[in-house]
């Protein structure tokens, strides 16, 4: 008996690792990565030659950068993003914030934040920011990929990896866009200078979006879990990469915008199991659909 268990134990636990390593190769789109930002803290993509001083004393500030067609979010029309190092792309400028803050509060930079955390880049252990265009679908589409980074301060044992993807739909209207937040393995969530340790606790990573405005109209949206120490990393109640949104991809979150505004449909939460048994053993997959909050 004891053998046949431990026989089953490790059928069970060969399927799951099969399952997630799926999941995390379907859910990161490949691409998007002819540029590369250099090693930084806080940073902002800078092109070449392309800084912009005036604001800062002189100092670089950060790029905006082409992403090959025009958005309408919320009202506000775009063409570029600013690729900001902690988790996130802004538009109306760069973004240095490092402890998330709450997406849905208004008065802030309209953004799209796949994992709004104190990210850190300077390690060599570390990846680096990159973006690039390409195609989904046979859509022109822009991606920014963080694909596996490290936390302040110059931490690289955990490394998290995401990636933002901008979709033109222009051929379903004018400014019609769709974004997606799409993830691979997640294993830290704070940065030391946000009260964490080891990557962990303190104040917690947000993944979300906002078009800035405040009050009535304010159009936010923060995933279940942002804000909520243990829940987006791997294993957490409201894991990125084992949940989706809004398609059938685990590890991927998709909103459509149409007419400026977000349309996506959003599903009600439920888990669903699939039971594989078979004469070499069963292996059991869970696969879970999460709501946004």
């Amino acid at each position: 008996m004891r053998s046949r268990l431990l026989l089953l134990s490790t059928q069970v636990a060969v399927a799951l690792v099969g399952i997630t390593s799926l999941a995390t190769a379907q859910a990161i789109r490949s691409g998007f990565n002819t540029t590369s930002d250099g090693r930084n803290d806080d940073g902002t993509y800078t092109a070449p030659l392309g800084c912009t001083s005036a604001a800062n004393g002189g100092t670089c500030v950060g790029s905006a950068v082409g992403i090959g067609f025009s958005g309408n979010f919320f009202g506000t029309n775009f063409n570029s993003l600013f690729l900001n190092t902690n988790g996130n792309a802004t538009i109306n400028g760069p973004q240095s914030t490092f402890t998330p803050f709450a997406l849905t509060a208004g008065g802030i930079n309209p953004i799209f934040a796949p994992f709004f955390a104190d990210v850190d880049t300077r390690p060599a252990g570390s990846a680096v920011l990159t973006f690039g265009s390409g195609t989904v679908d046979g859509h022109t589409a822009f991606g920014v990929n963080w694909p596996g980074v490290g936390y302040y301060q110059s931490h690289a044992d955990k490394l998290d990896v995401f990636q933002l993807v901008l979709i033109d739909r222009s051929d379903t209207g004018s400014g019609n866009f769709d974004f997606e937040f799409n993830y691979g393995n997640m294993l830290w969530e704070t940065g030391d200078a946000s009260g964490g340790s080891g990557g962990l606790g303190g104040q917690c990573a947000a993944a979300g979006y906002s078009n800035g405005l405040s009050g009535a109209a304010n159009r936010s949206l923060e995933l279940t879990g942002s804000h909520v120490c243990g829940a987006l990393i791997n294993g957490g109640a409201n894991a990125l990469m084992t949940h989706d949104l809004n398609n059938d991809v685990l590890g991927r979150y998709l909103f459509s915008v149409r007419g400026g505004q977000v349309v996506s449909a959003t599903p009600e939460p439920g888990t669903y199991f699939l039971v594989l048994s078979g004469l070499a053993g069963i292996g059991l997959v869970a696969r879970r659909r999460r709501r946004a909050a």
